[in-house]
């Protein structure tokens, strides 16, 4: 076998959730040896950050029916939620269609869903509230969605088209985001050119995203269709089509075998004798999106299985719930003041941690609540949950609720 095709294979096993998982657990294993270079790992502290976990849920989820971490909890606000109102009185000829435009929904809002920064703010105009993060972010990009912003069609304002994504602008995203010089976004630049270069490649391959209409993302729930057994569909392929598919919309990054590996990055101690060593796969934004996608396949008919394939996602609330909590600690107090580019091995060393440290978490929940894998996935732990707690110390220990590491990044990976 050739170097390049050798180095394509390698870069192949990258793309999945157990490549994640797996990489990221080594990587606790070190941190558990105290020889990673920049955190040691108190696991100790495990029992009461599920403990933290269980009551953040119960406050909002006193029944435990907790809904799964997705996009589509963004699209709510004070209990109600617009995109199933807006949904509900749309006469869709078929779920196949219903499919496809919430697919092209999920699609954009993620890719726009890669940190707001601590200032910015989306005046939503139904509730006159100022909302900002994920939550602002999702209900900007639902506003653009249902106003037509990526339409190329005024008489279907619901969908999202390969030409005008590809032709987007940063005036089009700051309208839509309401950004000014006092409401200022962090990285515009990045999502525009993000959602650019979707386009881009879903005009490039009409045979995966035309095959029933014009090029749209929402045509990869025609693909998924396709290649579900039985009309059942394991949340691991979900991901792996997502990543083979999107790859290159990536801005440039590492490559491996001409094979761009996305949310992939070096950390020194990830060792190994093949094309691969030092590389830790972490995928946060493909994953987000995969979680988003289940509930439209759901609702067309299709049912998605082994959703614990997926893994927990290495943001930075997640992230900082185990830093807050004592389960991760620096190993120089001052890297807690300095900032950190996304590629650095403190940050990277600090997603993979948070991969595996939710695995356990999740074990520990499910005991305390006396829940299985499959009665309490850790889809509903992340939203219950880790991510909630976390937003939840922060705002504790942090006038502006940042995260306890300061992470300079473009917009385009948590």
């Amino acid at each position: 076998m050739s170097s390049v095709k050798t180095e394509t294979a390698a870069a192949l096993s990258l793309l999945n959730a157990g490549a994640v998982r797996e990489r990221a657990h080594r990587l606790l294993a070190i941190g558990l040896e105290d020889r990673l270079p920049n955190f040691r790992v108190h696991l100790d502290r495990i029992d009461t950050t599920a403990e933290l976990v269980v009551q953040t849920t119960r406050q909002v989820h006193p029944s435990l029916a907790v809904p799964f971490h997705s996009r589509w909890r963004h699209f709510s606000v004070n209990g109600v939620d617009r995109w199933a109102g807006l949904a509900g009185q749309v006469a869709w000829p078929d779920r196949a269609t219903r499919a496809r435009a919430e697919f092209d929904l999920a699609m954009v809002s993620v890719f726009l869903d890669a940190g707001a920064g601590p200032s910015w703010r989306y005046c939503d105009p139904v509730t006159g509230l100022a909302i900002g993060r994920s939550e602002g972010l999702g209900l900007a990009s639902l506003a653009m969605f249902v106003g037509g912003a990526f339409s190329s069609d005024p008489r279907q304002p619901l969908r999202a088209d390969a030409d005008v994504l590809a032709n987007l602008s940063v005036a089009d995203l700051a309208r839509g985001m309401q950004v000014s010089d006092t409401n200022p976004l962090v990285g515009i630049e990045g999502r525009v050119n993000l959602l650019r270069s979707l386009g881009r490649l879903v005009a490039s391959k009409p045979a995966v995203f035309g095959r029933f209409d014009t090029p749209r993302p929402g045509g990869l729930f025609d693909r998924l269709a396709s290649v579900a057994d039985d009309r059942r569909l394991p949340a691991p392929t979900i991901l792996s089509e997502l990543l083979r598919e999107f790859g290159p919309i990536w801005p440039s990054r590492l490559t491996l075998g001409e094979v761009p590996l996305g949310d992939c990055w070096k950390h020194p101690m990830l060792t190994t004798d093949d094309a691969t060593s030092q590389l830790m796969p972490l995928h946060k934004l493909s994953q987000w999106l995969a979680y988003s996608l289940i509930e439209p396949l759901q609702n067309a008919g299709i049912a998605v299985t082994d959703i614990d394939g997926l893994t927990g996602l290495a943001e930075y609330r997640n992230g900082g719930l185990f830093i807050d909590n004592g389960v991760l600690t620096f190993r120089d107090d001052s890297d807690a003041l300095r900032e950190h580019d996304v590629a650095s091995p403190l940050v990277v060393e600090w997603r993979g941690l948070t991969v595996a440290l939710l695995d356990h978490v999740a074990d520990n929940v499910r005991r305390r609540l006396g829940l299985d894998a499959k009665a309490l996935p850790l889809a509903k732990i992340l939203e219950g949950g880790t991510w909630a707690a976390g937003r939840r110390l922060a705002r504790e220990r942090r006038a502006d609720g940042a995260p306890p590491v300061k992470v300079l990044s473009d917009g385009t990976v948590f």
